[in-house]
């Protein structure tokens, strides 16, 4: 009922799973675990309780026991997750900083029930899979937590002359994937040259000290322009992810996480949908358009509907451009409706900008006061090969 992570498989314990053995077989840096496999997932189906069973808690236990029982983090590994069709990018849950057997089956728990969720029904409807409505197998994924100085997300090149991608911040990298923080941005060319943009970092995410779960912190002022990577880690990021898309067959998206000065892997899989080129400009755009940064390609004109919460959804209408502080895995549900989305924070390689490239709808990420700036019903074009926003001259 229970396996350790380096005997993990795609058939047994899903894609993700399957990526982190690999790379821990090839002696990469991946944080220690096990998985809570298909099988088990079945067997809790059956039940009408659909709870952990005894036999899987006492396997936790067990488990737990030969890892020291830290703190770690539930993630899930389902069968459709993390292919090369469709990312599922934070559409299924994942539960960070859980001790204990009771909260880590309480959090696999957690991660079965997001296989049937609307929003992963909707995900899967909209990209065409045939998975029934009551969700694919779900395998669950508990690791040690690291409890990351710098954590963030890189795409290895498409194309031997292409960049790899590193978006950074402070403390734990949920933030950059959930898109509630503008990251720092660097591109790491085949020749070893290094562009970077830098954020204002002003918060982070950490395990609370004295509790389980995080938190979001104050970023002490001096330390909220400074870079979060210097460019011999950029460079090494940028290596440690060729190595590992040469393991895997093919250009990857990649979460990571530094603590201590060691680099750790969380995540690896297949990039789904090409990134807009960061654009060359170094001023901003003229007149009334709004700059950002490019999240998804395409250039599209609509009705601009500003939105603060997902309890405005139903005011969306089809062909609306969406204009929120930020798109985590709960407004993806609008992608299905919206012709563009405009964020005022987020990174290019957010879930919800991984999802929006995958629907193949315009975005621009980061643009500051854009709910102010934007008034509810302007007629705007949103350029999101570019990362502009202009209002529409009729």
């Amino acid at each position: 009922m229970v396996t350790t992570l380096r005997n993990a498989t795609a058939d047994t314990c899903g894609g993700k799973a399957a990526a982190l053995a690999a790379l821990l077989h090839a002696g990469l840096p991946v944080p220690d675990g096990f998985v809570v496999p298909f099988a088990a997932y079945r067997a809790a189906r059956s039940d009408p309780e659909f709870s952990v069973s005894e036999p899987v808690r006492q396997a936790l236990a067990r488990h737990l026991g030969e890892m020291g029982d830290p703190p770690v983090a539930v993630r899930s590994s389902a069968a459709d997750e993390d292919t090369a069709g469709a990312s599922a990018a934070g559409q299924y849950e994942s539960v960070l900083a859980v001790r204990g057997t009771q909260e880590v089956a309480e959090a696999v728990q957690v991660c079965w029930a997001s296989s049937s969720s609307e929003r992963a029904t909707g995900y899967r409807n909209r990209l065409d899979d045939d998975a029934v409505n009551n969700g694919p197998d779900m395998a669950v994924l508990v690791q040690r937590l690291i409890d990351a100085d710098v954590s963030g997300v890189m795409f290895t090149p498409t194309l031997p002359e292409d960049s790899t991608r590193i978006e950074a911040t402070w403390g734990l990298g949920v933030s950059i994937v959930g898109g509630t923080v503008t990251p720092d941005a660097y591109e790491v060319a085949p020749d070893g040259s290094i562009r970077r943009t830098l954020a204002h970092k002003t918060t982070r995410l950490d395990r609370t000290r004295h509790s389980t779960g995080v938190a979001a912190y104050d970023v002490p002022q001096r330390q909220q322009t400074l870079p979060t990577l210097d460019d011999a880690t950029a460079a090494m990021l940028a290596a440690l992810g060729r190595r590992i898309a040469g393991l895997l067959g093919q250009p990857q998206d990649i979460e990571w996480a530094i603590a201590d000065g060691e680099a750790w892997i969380l995540q690896a899989r297949p990039i789904t949908a090409t990134l807009p080129s960061l654009p060359a400009r170094t001023t901003t755009a003229q007149g009334a358009s709004l700059v950002g940064s490019p999240g998804a390609h395409g250039v599209v004109t609509g009705v601009a509907r500003v939105l603060h919460s997902p309890s405005g959804f139903a005011r969306v209408q089809p062909g609306d451009i969406v204009i929120c502080p930020y798109t985590d895995p709960a407004w993806t549900p609008l992608f299905h409706i919206a012709a563009a989305v405009v964020t005022e924070t987020g990174g290019v390689l957010s879930h919800a900008a991984i999802v929006a490239r995958e629907h193949g709808i315009p975005a621009v990420l980061g643009v500051p006061e854009a709910t102010m700036r934007i008034r509810d019903g302007d007629r705007i074009t949103v350029d999101g090969t570019e990362g502009i926003v202009t209002t529409a001259q009729d």
